[in-house]
C-alpha cells in the first residue's frame, strides 16, 4: 500500500473542535513523543468512536455525544498521527478518522448544517482512501448520497451511489453495498421512478444476507432487515403505494426505540404521513402522537422536519378537535419545527 503523507494527513484532518462530550485525553509529556501508539490506546479510541455512533442514533445529531466526533478527531486522533507508526497501525488510525469525520458529518447533517456536514464528509472520504479502505471508501460514498437524497437533491445523489458501489465493487463487504443500494433505492423513490427504485431495493435485500468471507464492520451493525424495512416504508410512502408502506413498516417493527430512538420516531411520522395520503386522519394522528413520544428527547433538525411535514399535511383538518389537539401539542413540545422548512 501507498503509505500517506503524514505531513498531508494532518493538513487535511485540520478544524476546530466541537464541544466534547468527552474529557480531553492525557497529555504526554514531550519526552514520550517517539512513543508508538499502543493497542491499548487505539482499543480506547474505538470504544469512544461507538460510543458516540450509538449515542446519535439514540440522542440526535445535536446532542453533546454526537458533536464529540469532531473533537475526538481533532484533539485525540492527530497528536496520535504523530507519534511512531506501524504501517498497520497507521492505516487503522487513517480508518477511525474516516469513522470520525462521517460522524461528524452526519452530526452536521442531522442539525441542518449542510456545508459543514459537507465539509467533514469531504475529509472522511480523504481519510478512507488514505486508509485504504473500500468498505469505508463506498459507506462514505454512500453517507454523502443520502444526505443529497434528504435534501431534495435525487439525481445527484444517484450520480454519487453509482460512485459509491463502484468504489466497493469487487472488495467491500456485501452488507456495505447493500446500504449503497438501499440509499439509490431511496433516491429513485423520491425522483418517482417505481421500477428503478424496487430493483435497487431488492438488490439491497440480496446484499445484506450474502455470505463474505471477511468480517462485518462494526460501524454497519444497524443494517439489519428492519433497517431495510423502516428505509423501504419511506420509499413506499415516497411513490405514494400506501399498502406497501404499511407492509414495510409492520417488519420494522423489532426495532428498538431505546436503541434506534431517532429511526423509529422518523418511520412513525413516515407512516402518519401515509396514512393520511389514505386519508385515515384516526391513524395517522395516533403514528403521529407516538411519534413524538418518542422524539421528544432527540435533538435532530431533521426530526423536526419530518414531524412538520406531517404538521403541514395535517393542518387543512385542524377544525377537527383530535387534529387540533395535535397540532397544539406539536407547537408546545417541538417549538423548533415551526422555525424549520418541510422536508422535500
Amino acid at each position: 500500500m501507498h503509505r500517506p503523507d503524514r505531513r498531508g494527513i494532518l493538513s487535511a484532518a485540520g478544524g476546530g473542535a466541537m464541544a466534547a462530550a468527552l474529557p480531553p485525553p492525557p497529555q504526554s509529556p514531550p519526552s514520550w513523543g517517539r512513543r508508538e501508539v499502543s493497542r491499548e490506546e487505539t482499543a480506547a479510541l474505538h470504544r469512544a468512536v461507538a460510543a458516540v455512533r450509538h449515542a446519535d442514533s439514540r440522542h440526535g445529531g445535536g446532542s453533546d455525544q454526537a458533536q464529540a466526533a469532531a473533537h475526538l478527531l481533532d484533539q485525540w486522533v492527530r497528536p496520535l498521527l504523530g507519534r511512531a507508526l506501524t504501517e498497520s497501525r497507521e492505516r487503522e488510525l487513517c480508518a477511525v478518522s474516516a469513522e470520525l469525520a462521517r460522524l461528524a458529518g452526519w452530526a452536521a447533517l442531522d442539525t441542518g448544517h449542510h456545508t459543514t456536514a459537507r465539509r467533514h464528509l469531504d475529509r472522511a472520504l480523504f481519510w478512507a482512501r488514505a486508509a485504504d479502505d473500500p468498505d469505508l471508501m463506498t459507506y462514505v460514498l454512500t453517507t454523502t448520497a443520502l444526505h443529497t437524497t434528504l435534501y431534495g437533491r435525487p439525481r445527484a445523489a444517484l450520480a454519487l451511489t453509482a460512485a459509491a458501489l463502484d468504489a466497493g465493487r469487487h472488495r467491500a463487504h456485501p452488507r456495505v453495498r447493500g446500504f449503497a443500494k438501499l440509499v439509490q433505492a431511496r433516491a429513485h423513490a423520491r425522483e418517482g421512478d417505481a421500477g428503478a427504485a424496487g430493483r435497487s431495493l431488492s438488490a439491497a435485500e440480496r446484499l445484506l444476507v450474502r455470505p463474505c468471507a471477511h468480517g462485518t464492520p462494526e460501524w454497519i451493525d444497524f443494517f439489519t432487515r428492519p433497517r431495510l424495512a423502516a428505509d423501504a416504508a419511506e420509499i413506499h410512502r415516497d411513490l405514494g403505494n400506501v399498502r406497501a408502506c404499511l407492509s414495510w413498516h409492520e417488519q420494522a417493527s423489532a426495532m428498538a426505540p431505546n436503541a434506534f430512538t431517532r429511526s423509529v420516531g422518523l418511520r412513525l411520522t413516515v407512516v402518519a404521513t401515509a396514512h393520511l395520503q389514505a386519508r385515515d386522519l384516526e391513524q395517522s394522528l395516533a403514528a403521529g402522537h407516538r411519534a413524538l413520544d418518542i422524539l421528544r428527547d432527540v435533538d435532530s433538525r431533521r426530526a423536526r422536519d419530518y414531524v412538520r411535514r406531517l404538521a403541514t399535511g395535517l393542518a387543512p383538518h385542524r377544525a377537527l378537535g383530535a387534529v387540533d389537539g395535535f397540532l397544539a401539542r406539536l407547537q408546545q413540545e417541538f417549538a423548533p419545527a415551526a422555525r424549520t422548512a418541510p422536508v422535500p
